[in-house]
């Protein structure tokens, strides 16, 4: 099948499928990738603990954090606990920095995430990516902003009214009416610019080669792996990554690394057109789709 076909054909299965996706694929040696919709910004959710994790691990390796320093949390920093992390503690815990890289990457907690914020606020991280030579993600919140959005004001039985709300309210031009959801106030970025991202972790770049490889060990521990990693996780290959949800957004990035020595980036970035929040269906297509990408680049 020719990139054109295999892009419309893509293109129907997401559409039937609900969801407007947003991916990008790209070979890590030889720079030919393939995409739909690669440049659209869309607001990244939890995938902004990528950079907060580079950011964090590179003010260690300059002195400017010791990851043994340990940090006092207590309960009550969030009203609607996730579910997992520290927001389900009962009792103040203390914890080292390195601990709470590893909480806020590798089991997804926001609480953990937002005590790094404390360390290294949502400016400093943008400002450190540009540092980098990365342009096309901006850091603009904590995640505490992520836990108040319309899904906890309503009752549980209302939740398709949320949903409802996040799927209709937007604009033309990615603006909407939930702020978390307007990428001109929320955290964004393009699956373009994760890719840009990955690919500076996984190859030689401005970024330090001791940071790239903490960055990829805590991506390769990702506890959370019900959305691309049934398609991409195997005996013969390995699968790091972050995943991403607000709302009716599904978003999940990462590197798959084959045994023969290939390596493929992938940013998935995916909003569901479905008011509905559990939807198994929609990961299973988010990969699938990504996985046909991945296969077309491989096979050439």
């Amino acid at each position: 099948m020719n990139t054109e076909k295999l892009l419309g054909e893509m293109r129907r299965q997401l559409h039937e499928g609900g969801l407007h996706g947003c991916l990008l694929v790209r070979d890590l040696h030889t720079g030919e990738e393939v995409g739909i919709a690669p440049d659209t910004q869309l607001p990244s959710a939890s995938l902004v603990k990528v950079p907060l994790a580079l950011a964090t691990a590179e003010r260690i390796r300059r002195g400017e954090l010791d990851g043994a320093t340990s940090i006092d949390v207590r309960p009550g920093r969030t009203s609607t606990p996730g579910p997992t992390g520290l927001s389900r503690f009962r009792h103040p815990v203390r914890i080292a920095i390195d601990d709470l890289l590893y909480m806020s990457t590798c089991v997804s907690d926001g609480v953990a995430a937002d005590v790094l914020f404390d360390l290294t606020p949502p400016a400093q991280v943008t400002d450190m990516l540009r540092e980098f030579g990365l342009h096309g993600i901006t850091v603009r919140h904590g995640l505490g902003q992520l836990s108040d959005t319309p899904l906890e004001r309503f009752d549980a039985s209302q939740a398709h009214l949320a949903l409802s709300l996040a799927i209709d309210a937007g604009t033309g031009g990615r603006g909407h009416r939930v702020p978390q959801l307007d990428t001109t106030r929320a955290s964004s970025g393009s699956a373009r610019a994760y890719v840009e991202l990955l690919q500076a972790l996984w190859t030689p770049s401005a970024i330090h080669p001791e940071v790239a490889e903490r960055v990829r060990a805590l991506m390769a521990h990702n506890l959370l792996r019900h959305r691309l990693a049934p398609d991409f996780s195997s005996d013969a290959s390995t699968w790091s990554s972050k995943t991403g949800t607000l709302l009716n957004l599904r978003h999940e990035i990462g590197v798959v690394e084959h045994s023969d020595g290939q390596s493929f980036a992938i940013a998935a970035l995916t909003e569901s057109l479905v008011p509905a929040s559990a939807q198994p269906g929609a990961d299973a297509l988010m990969a699938q789709v990504a996985r046909a990408l991945r296969d077309h680049l491989r096979q050439r």
